[in-house]
């Protein structure tokens, strides 16, 4: 169906009909000059030799499209040729372009007949702004590094991408092909939640799934960019020695980031509305799944623009949704749940403790972590409930996904120090999550079970956290009914003496044979530490920041 009918077509209006459209199908021109007719013909453009103002000619030409433009430099005929195009079209959005020299006559016709009528002055305007300022350097300098790339760019994700991360790569992956460089999509770990899948598979996305063990496949690429996380090794499992050469992200940086070029703008909901603004100063139409991609990505990201928004997205979101396909968007937000989601799910709410407002579960081993979100989501629907926490263990590893509503905490900062020191954790004020490797741990001499253990760890960590931040959740004193927070506390608090020895509060003396206590004190150095020698890993888990992951986006809210 044509969409576009353009009358007459002077220099600026040539330049505007590079931009308008990516299918030269679904537009026609009419226009005098012979010259541009046959290199518009050239293009695969639908031409038609003749007098645009003259109204026989537009009757005749057995069109119906949705917008009409009015494009020569000739202000006087761009008049008459609006007239006519609004008696013969009155339906039509029809923008006029009013030349070079208009009159105020001119401009006068042409505004009461056109729906938007733009002027020589305008345009050098809008070019200006999006060429200067911040927001213009910074394309600029994309464009630039996207230029020096030699030949294939890697674009990574954070692990287990969620729907803002995909986008982003994908969108992107568009502009980098538009700058001639060959663009790979790739993550690591895992796309489980049935959403994610949905989401990729309608909109065909064309995604690499890299292997941490094969190092030799990365070999292939030239560059590596990174979007919506900031660094080689934190939240991926690119080695961390990788240089990045581009980095588009929408969480604050907690250390120094480098690449050669580096978009960190915490002052948005998504990622992708980073990209939409990129795309747009590149006067780029958005193809429809791409589209389609970045305003899933938005809604997602600002949990449908309740958490976290700014103006610039819904900016974002309305410029896409002309060329997003919302049926598609439909499909992806209805997807099929699997039955290990519901399994986890039941379970959360079967093992679920609360206090205070505060409600915990462990749902042991799993295999789907996406499943935890959704539990903590599902559990925060409970009545008295303002803060959840859902965790489980997946190949070794202790997974926990956190949610709030409404209450006096920020669960980003909040696992940070219950995790911190001893996995990676982070996130935003009501959506967070955190990993802590098993490690060494043993559970054949003692009592406890590995679940139990898992528990007093993660819970009373939570908990202590929750209760240094915040008296509104749990009150100024909370007490578990199965056993005293503070006295776990006092018992499992780690330090070492001059002689490197592994001590607590009541332990017998160093050198003694109560082989029961060593055990302990040293299976849960494993799970503090994460490494048998307590080495190069301990060292690390000293500087929280290194060991942080970027913010828990990659679960669905």
């Amino acid at each position: 169906m044509l969409s576009r009918l353009v009358l007459g077509l002077g220099p600026t209006a040539a330049d505007l009909l590079d931009a308008i459209s990516d299918d030269r199908g679904d537009l026609a021109v009419v226009t005098q000059d012979e010259h541009r007719a046959e290199t518009l013909r050239a293009d695969g453009i639908n031409v038609l030799e003749a007098d645009q103002t003259d109204p026989s000619v537009l009757a005749d030409l057995d069109v119906h499209p949705e917008s009409v433009i009015i494009a020569s430099e000739d202000p006087e005929q761009n008049a008459d040729a609006a007239t006519a195009a609004r008696d013969c079209f009155p339906d039509v959005f029809l923008l006029a372009y009013a030349g070079r020299g208009a009159t105020a006559d001119q401009r006068d016709r042409l505004d009461s007949v056109a729906d938007r009528l733009v002027t020589p002055e305008s345009v050098v305007t809008d070019y200006v702004t999006q060429s200067v300022g911040d927001e213009g350097t910074r394309a600029r300098q994309l464009h630039q590094v996207l230029r020096d790339i030699d030949d294939h760019l890697a674009v990574v994700t954070h692990d287990n991408p969620d729907p803002d991360a995909i986008a982003s790569a994908v969108a992107l992956g568009a502009l980098a092909e538009r700058a001639d460089c060959e663009v790979t999509i790739c993550y690591y770990g895992e796309i489980s939640h049935q959403e994610n899948r949905a989401f990729v598979n309608l909109l065909d996305f064309d995604l690499r799934n890299l292997d941490a063990d094969s190092p030799d496949e990365l070999d292939a690429f030239d560059a590596f960019a990174l979007v919506d996380h900031s660094r080689a090794g934190v939240n991926d499992q690119l080695p961390p020695e990788t240089p990045i050469d581009i980095v588009i992200d929408h969480h604050p940086p907690r250390v120094p980031i480098e690449a050669r070029f580096v978009d960190l703008r915490s002052g948005v909901g998504a990622t992708s509305t980073l990209l939409v603004d990129y795309l747009q100063r590149f006067n780029i139409d958005i193809p429809t799944p791409i589209a389609t991609g970045l305003l899933f990505g938005i809604q997602v990201d600002t949990k449908d623009f309740r958490r976290e928004v700014a103006a610039a997205d819904f900016e974002a979101a309305a410029h896409l949704v002309t060329n997003a396909d919302m049926a598609t968007l439909q499909r992806i937000e209805d997807p099929s749940v699997s039955p290990e989601t519901l399994s986890v799910i039941g379970r959360a709410i079967a093992n679920r403790e609360q206090e205070g407002s505060v409600l915990l579960t462990g749902v042991g081993e799993i295999t789907d972590r996406d499943a935890l979100a959704q539990a903590a989501d599902r559990l925060l629907d409970l009545e008295g409930v303002q803060a959840t926490m859902v965790y489980g263990v997946v190949d070794g590893t202790i997974y926990a996904s956190a949610r709030a509503r409404g209450a006096d905490i920020d669960l980003g900062e909040a696992l940070r120090d219950a995790f911190g020191q001893i996995g990676s954790a982070g996130g935003h004020a009501d959506m967070a999550g955190a990993q802590i490797d098993l490690g060494m741990i043993t559970v054949d001499e003692r009592e406890e079970s590995l679940e139990e253990i898992v528990r007093s760890i993660v819970s009373d960590r939570f908990l202590d956290a929750i209760q240094s931040r915040s008296h509104r959740l749990l009150g100024r004193v909370y007490a578990r009914a199965d056993y005293d927070v503070a006295a776990f506390t006092e018992s499992t608090a780690l330090r070492r003496d001059s002689g490197d020895t592994i001590t607590t509060p009541g332990d017998t003396p160093a050198g003694s044979s109560d082989d029961t206590a060593t055990d302990w004190n040293s299976d849960v150095l494993f799970l503090e530490d994460g490494d048998e020698d307590g080495g190069d890993e301990s060292e690390q888990a000293d500087d929280s920041p290194e060991t942080l992951v970027e913010p828990d986006d990659s679960e669905p809210p």
